[in-house]
C-alpha cells in the first residue's frame, strides 16, 4: 500500500480531522510568502518594518499602501487544486473536518471551504485601528483616495487591515477554537507550513500529545519533520487532490 493509500484509509476512518495550512499553500497559487513579497517599490523595506502597530502609527499612509498592494496580489490569483480538494473534503466530512490557516488571503473560502479558522486574520477585510470593528467596502469606496480612510467607529481611528501584526496577539477565540480542535482530533494534516511560527506551530504538537496521527505534507523538511507520525514529500496542489480521489 502506498503512503497516499494509507493516508486515504486514515482519512476515511477519522472521526475528527484537523487541517493546518501555511504560506506554502498560498505560494502555489502565486501569492508570495511574507518575506518574498518585497519587490519593486517595496524592495527597500523589510516586512518587519511595515507590519507593526508602531509602523502604522509612524507612517499610516505607507503601511496602508503596502497592504493595498498586497491585497491586489491576493485578489489577482485563484485557488489551486489543493484548496479545492480541502473544500471537497469538508463537504464529505462535514463537522468532522476543521480547517485552520495561517494565511490571510481568503483562498480557502474562495475555493468553497466554509469552516475556516483564520489565526492571522484576513487581508481582504478592514477594521478600525482603535475599536477593531469592521469597516465595510461601501465606506471605503466613499472615502477612496484617503490613505488610509478615517474610521466611522472612532474619531481618532483609522482604517487598517484585519491582520495580526508583529507584537500583536492572535485572536483569542480563533486560537482557542484551533487548540480545542487539535486536542480532540485523531488525524491532523499539516500542509505547506514551515512550523516555525508560534503559537500555530504548537498545534501539531498538541495533536501528537493527544494521540492523533499527524501527517506533514511539504516539499521541504521542517523542525517538526522528525516528530510527526508520517511525512509526505510533495506540494499541496499535488498531494491533496490525490488524497481526496483515493478516499
Amino acid at each position: 500500500m502506498s503512503e497516499l493509500d494509507e493516508l486515504a484509509r486514515r482519512v476515511r476512518a477519522a472521526t475528527n480531522l484537523l487541517v493546518l495550512t501555511g504560506a506554502g499553500m498560498s505560494a502555489e497559487s502565486g501569492v508570495p510568502t511574507f518575506r518574498d513579497a518585497q519587490t519593486g517599490l517595496w524592495a527597500r523595506f523589510r516586512p518587519e518594518d511595515l507590519a507593526t502597530p508602531e509602523a502604522f502609527a509612524r507612517d499610516p499612509k505607507n503601511v496602508w499602501n503596502w497592504y493595498a498592494w498586497r491585497r491586489g496580489m491576493a485578489s489577482s490569483v485563484a485557488p489551486h487544486a489543493g484548496h479545492r480538494a480541502l473544500a471537497e473534503l469538508e463537504r464529505q466530512l462535514g463537522a468532522q473536518c476543521t480547517l485552520v490557516t495561517q494565511n490571510v488571503d481568503g483562498l480557502h473560502q474562495r475555493a468553497g471551504s466554509q469552516r475556516v479558522i483564520e489565526l492571522h486574520g484576513n487581508i481582504l477585510r478592514t477594521i478600525c485601528s482603535i475599536t477593531r470593528q469592521p469597516i465595510g467596502e461601501a465606506w471605503l469606496a466613499q472615502h477612496h483616495g484617503e490613505e488610509p480612510p478615517r474610521s466611522p467607529h472612532h474619531p481618532r481611528g483609522l482604517a487598517r487591515p484585519d491582520v495580526v501584526w508583529f507584537g500583536e496577539s492572535l485572536p483569542e477565540a480563533a486560537l482557542a477554537e484551533a487548540s480545542q480542535a487539535a486536542g480532540r482530533c485523531d488525524l491532523c494534516l499539516v500542509v505547506g507550513t514551515s512550523s516555525l511560527v508560534y503559537p500555530a506551530a504548537e498545534l501539531p504538537l498538541v495533536a501528537l500529545a493527544a494521540g492523533a496521527w499527524v501527517v506533514e505534507i511539504n516539499p521541504e523538511r521542517t523542525p517538526h519533520s522528525g516528530r510527526v507520525s508520517q511525512r509526505i514529500e510533495g506540494t499541496a496542489a499535488r498531494v491533496l487532490p490525490a488524497l481526496v480521489a483515493g478516499r
